[in-house]
């Protein structure tokens, strides 16, 4: 029973105080709507005014003076510029040519470039292909080695007959044998006749030249691969002046 009773008590208080809580807010609100509104400003507060700037004085412009003077001369003309009517060339600038590079496709092979012998003849101090000295060279007399696998070149045509005699070396009784030495071409023709060893007489040897020179032809000479080069022919001619003489008395 006392339990119960303490339980109501305390339900008292609160409702009491709760009442009284809402009572004050009640009261606060209706004071803060019954306060009166301050009353105007004092005119003390009032702003100030602000007078406009003053205009500027009116501009004066002076007179303008007008003075006689004389009139000079008119400027000279003025030169006109004319462009020039020579064409200057381009200029010419030569192209430098790097000098070929010799490289062979493999290294330290025997036949390449710059290395061991080559396969054609050339203008160096060895054996070559046909040499230009006095050796036997193709088909000649001295102590060389021969042709190896070239063919000698073929006489086709050309001789020198006895009616060929110069008459003056005929008249003079002159004779002899006549050494010489002669370059075939590449089309078989004779070139550079020169006297190996003269007969002793201008006439017949000069005689001899020319006409080994105009007359002879021959099928050149070949190499291993068949292509035809140039060859040398050392040869003697004897000129006999008996037959000459007994040829023409025959006639």
């Amino acid at each position: 029973m006392a339990y119960a009773e303490s339980n109501t008590r305390d339900r008292i208080v609160s409702a009491v105080a709760a009442g009284a809580i809402q009572a004050l807010l009640i009261y606060a609100l209706v004071s803060g709507l019954a306060s009166r509104m301050p009353e105007a400003l004092d005119d003390s507060l009032a702003l100030f005014t602000v007078e406009p700037p003053a205009p500027p004085p009116p501009r004066t412009v002076p007179a303008v003076e007008k003075i006689s003077r004389p009139e000079g001369a008119a400027a000279p003309k003025s030169l006109r510029s004319t462009a020039t009517a020579i064409v200057a060339p381009p200029p010419i600038v030569p192209v430098v040519v790097p000098p070929p590079v010799i490289a062979a496709p493999v290294a330290n092979t025997g036949a390449e470039a710059t290395q061991g012998a080559s396969d054609l003849p050339g203008p160096g101090t060895g054996a070559g292909g046909i040499g230009t000295g006095f050796g036997s060279g193709g088909s000649g007399d001295g102590d060389g080695g021969g042709w190896d696998d070239e063919t000698p070149p073929r006489w086709k045509k050309g001789r020198i007959k006895d009616s060929d005699y110069p008459r003056e070396a005929a008249e003079a009784g002159a004779s002899g044998t006549v050494s010489v030495r002669y370059r075939i071409e590449v089309d078989g023709r004779v070139t550079g006749c020169v006297i190996t060893r003269s007969s002793g007489n201008r006439i017949l040897d000069e005689t001899t030249c020319r006409l080994i020179e105009q007359r002879f032809r021959y099928e050149p000479s070949r190499d291993a691969r068949g292509r035809p080069v140039v060859s040398y022919i050392v040869r003697d001619n004897d000129w006999v002046i008996e037959r000459v003489a007994a040829e023409m008395e025959e006639h």
